[in-house]
């Protein structure tokens, strides 16, 4: 099978999307590229489908990698047959693959691998047969050397009968479906490990189809039962079971197909079972892995796009009791002036001498707006912040600081503030977070910034590599100013790797400012085929070319300038000239393809246009203080934290967040949450349950 085929087959591109979406990806164009600027050749496939095709093609080459492995195998022991190697090279299926090599794989010494080398194969071969022989009387010629007598030549053979029912790939294939349909997944608690495990009591005894088995509770059974904490196992019908292998194997009512059946019973429990409840709960894990990623990245995406509040002078802290809170004040540029520690709160309690410094600092740094960090003691110092009396109005955000305490003890953040502690670090990263969330948090691993659940249970490949993906894809999508990147979200454009990103910053500190894009071509090691992937994600504002600060790719210049001479007027005037571009045609360019021209166009209606919503403010319900407060009926503000398979959580101002079901989030039902709210969302819910021993707080959207 070709790789187009075996792509096509498992998706509705036609063959041209996907041969020219190979032919750009085996280039070196990356999938932003790809998606934004070469529509044409793909049919305008999105950066999923395009991600789609990608990780097809690498499934294909690691399966024709296996099935040349295993033919390699087969014919290392002269085994290896035409029409074996043909039917290996026509199985596209791994797990098939496997199944039709299992004979093959040399193994430990089995029963029955004991059996053959006392010579035992010819009459297992007579046994299975069945042609109604006399069983006893057969296997008296074998009874020599090890073999003591009749019923163990019998056992013997039916030990390998037993291997071979167990190694038929097309009886394993039936009975894998007949698992995965009828399978009971079945926890217990494993003996004296109540206490340790009460996160786990609702699995403490519990059953259920495995098809029915919901990926969040799979991977909470799978974390329990790695723990120590679960027994698990997964239950087949086990009559029906057999019923399917009789009805396959045993042809007759002798006394040979007496022992086929006893053969076959044997190789069901002690070799299928066993090793088909391995596949097929390796598979579920698999498939609550893939579901969990997706998750993860739909809610990684939403944070990274986060509401920006743009270039202001922030004043930011990082809460704190005991060790008080950390101060930083910042630039419109992110750039660190001063830091201090103030402690408002127990035991010191220095209110007066705190409110006095803040009103200080936001006067002498022209503060704009004040972040205050969302963990430990944030909602304390928010109502503390509200005392102050300033001279003129600073808007108050609390700011999510998941994976701040991460990226202060990182290598990157030692490398942008050496001379200072991590609690500085962490208080700049949540001021940075206010003014551009996705530029700070490309410098934290996407699994510690808390927007998933099992990150630590799922395949962390494949979490990386989808991650990395969203990451990659967010960047692109926002674009980069040139002048201000880091070279940690320069590293994340297209094209560019962190040591060209690296060398984009050392130019730019050497000429001061880039003033066009073709100014990157004189960046070390950036060359011809950088320079297309990146430059059109790359803005330069006020800069020698208008376009530079669009998303219109550099190869598209001379088309615009042909469009401005069309309608008689500059590129400047053309730019943002919703009359004059509304009047130009198509057909007057009939070199440029439709995809291009309309994409050309309607970036020049919105130049510089950023897909991210301004940030926006929100205040607590000031009555909440802990989770004693909280009352069934109440109604209340609340902002998502974390959106999951079975509902989402909120944050209502108190430690503890609250969770609304997917079952109370909309008046009809909701499959997928993700559809239905968004990360960061404000919304009014109401109390419906409150749990205080078990931390827990049930809620309903109300609007």
């Amino acid at each position: 099978m070709e790789i187009h085929d075996y792509i096509k087959k498992g998706t509705s591109f036609s063959e041209k999307q996907i041969l020219n979406t190979l032919n750009l990806l085996n280039e070196g164009a990356t999938i932003p590229f790809i998606a934004r600027y070469r529509k044409e050749m793909t049919g305008a496939l999105d950066e999923v489908e395009i991600a789609l095709i990608r990780d097809l093609q690498r499934k294909y080459h690691e399966i024709i990698q296996r099935q040349n492995t295993i033919l390699n195998a087969i014919q290392e022991q002269a085994k290896l047959t035409d029409e074996l190697a043909e039917k290996i090279k026509l199985t596209f299926d791994l797990t098939l693959l496997e199944d039709i090599y299992l004979p093959y794989k040399q193994k430990r010494l089995t029963r029955g691998e004991k059996a053959k080398k006392l010579g035992l194969e010819p009459l297992a071969k007579i046994i299975m047969s069945q042609r109604n022989v006399d069983v006893y009387r057969s296997a008296s010629s074998f009874v020599k050397g090890e073999v003591e007598d009749e019923e163990m030549a019998l056992q013997g053979a039916k030990d390998i009968i037993s291997e071979w029912v167990n190694e038929n790939a097309s009886m394993r294939a039936r009975l894998r479906t007949q698992f995965q349909r009828q399978g009971i997944l079945k926890t217990k608690l494993v003996k004296g490990k109540g206490e340790e495990g009460e996160k786990y009591k609702d699995y403490f005894d519990f059953n259920e189809p495995l098809y029915r088995c919901a990926s969040h509770r799979f991977l909470a059974i799978h974390r329990g039962h790695r723990e120590g904490i679960l027994q698990l196992k997964m239950v087949p019908d086990e009559e029906q079971s057999l019923e399917i292998l009789n009805r396959y194997f045993v042809k007759t009512n002798g006394a040979d197909g007496q022992l086929v059946a006893e053969a076959v019973k044997d190789g069901y429990k002690r070799l299928m079972v066993p090793s088909l409840e391995n596949e097929v709960l390796n598979e579920a894990k698999e498939k609550a892995d893939l579901e969990a990623v997706k998750i993860f990245a739909k809610n990684l995406s939403q944070l990274l796009l986060a509401s920006p509040l743009g270039a202001k002078r922030i004043l930011a802290i990082d809460p704190g009791f005991r060790t008080g809170c950390k101060v930083v004040c910042l630039d419109e540029f992110g750039n660190l002036l001063t830091n201090t520690t103030i402690y408002p709160h127990p035991p010191q309690k220095e209110e007066k001498q705190a409110l006095s410094k803040i009103a200080q600092l936001v006067e002498a740094y022209k503060i704009d707006a004040i972040a205050i960090g969302d963990g430990t003691a944030g909602r304390e110092t928010e109502r503390f912040i509200k005392h102050v009396r300033f001279s003129k109005e600073i808007e108050v955000y609390i700011v999510r600081e998941d994976g701040a305490s991460i990226y202060s003890a990182s290598s990157v953040a030692r490398k942008e503030f050496p001379d200072y502690d991590v609690t500085v670090r962490g208080a700049v990263s949540i001021g940075r977070r206010l003014m551009d969330p996705l530029a700070e948090l490309v410098k934290i691993d996407p699994k510690s910034v808390g927007v998933g659940q099992y990150q630590h249970e799922v395949n962390q490949t494949l979490l990386k590599e989808t991650l990395d993906d969203v990451v990659v894809s967010c960047v692109n999508k926002v674009g980069v100013n040139l002048n201000t990147a880091s070279p940690y979200l320069l590293a994340y454009v297209s094209g560019l790797s962190m040591s060209i990103a690296e060398n984009i910053v050392q130019y730019r500190d050497e000429i001061g400012r880039f003033n066009q894009r073709e100014e990157l071509k004189q960046v070390k090691r950036l060359g011809a085929k950088a320079f297309e992937q990146a430059a059109g994600f790359l803005r330069i504002s006020d800069g020698i070319q208008p376009l530079d600060n669009s998303a219109v790719h550099p190869e598209s210049y001379p088309f615009v300038e042909r469009v401005a001479k069309k309608m008689k007027v500059t590129t400047m005037e053309l730019i943002g000239n919703q009359k004059v571009l509304e009047q130009v045609n198509a057909t007057d360019f009939p070199e440029v393809d439709l995809y291009t021209f309309q994409d050309v166009l309607s970036e020049l209606k919105k130049p510089t246009r950023d897909p991210r919503k301004h940030a926006k403010l929100f205040e607590f319900d000031e009555r909440l203080k802990q989770i004693e407060d909280l009352k069934v009926g109440m109604v209340l503000p609340g902002i998502i934290t974390n959106i999951t398979a079975f509902g989402v959580f909120v944050n209502l101002g108190i430690k503890e967040n609250g969770l609304i079901h997917k079952s109370n989030l909309a008046e009809t039902y909701v499959e997928d949450p993700s559809t239905v709210v968004s990360l960061h969302q404000h919304l009014e819910v109401q109390v419906l349950e409150v749990d205080i021993p078990r931390k827990r707080i049930g809620l309903k959207r109300l609007k």
